[in-house]
């Protein structure tokens, strides 16, 4: 692993978990970890429940857009974490996977939203202590 960790977070559209997961682990590193998101089938744009739910906790999504999931971008990843994206993720040894079954938003009103987002906070809170421990 390099000095600064890198993670990938990837979900089918890239529209709701990948970039929510992406931004709370952005915001809880504050530069300790470089983070990227895509989607194995971007969709148009991010999920507006979404933008809506993160913009609660200060985090401004509405300049964000689903991107393409590269095997460039899974080969700089140190750990690549899944969220639905099935076997479309490539696979590369070394790398470290862990897959998240999160509920998608998709679709979904931002009351039965909001426990999915502090859900993957959550998990991107045990991450973060995992990749950097306190005092590093």
């Amino acid at each position: 692993m390099s000095s600064t960790p890198e993670v990938l977070f990837v979900c089918v559209h890239n529209a709701g978990r990948s970039q929510m997961a992406a931004a709370l682990l952005h915001h809880h590193a504050q530069g300790r970890v470089t983070v990227r998101s895509a989607g194995s089938a971007p969709a148009e744009s991010v999920n507006p429940a979404v933008v809506e739910i993160m913009a609660e906790l200060g985090m401004d999504l509405s300049q964000e857009f689903p991107k393409p999931l590269t095997t460039d971008a899974v080969e700089a990843a140190d750990v690549v974490i899944t969220m639905g994206c099935g076997d479309a993720c490539p696979i590369f040894p070394g790398k470290r996977y862990l897959d998240w079954q999160l509920e998608d938003p998709a679709g979904k009103p931002i009351e039965q939203v909001r426990p999915i987002r502090d859900e993957i906070d959550r998990r991107v809170r045990e991450l973060l202590a995992e990749l950097v421990p306190a005092g590093s």
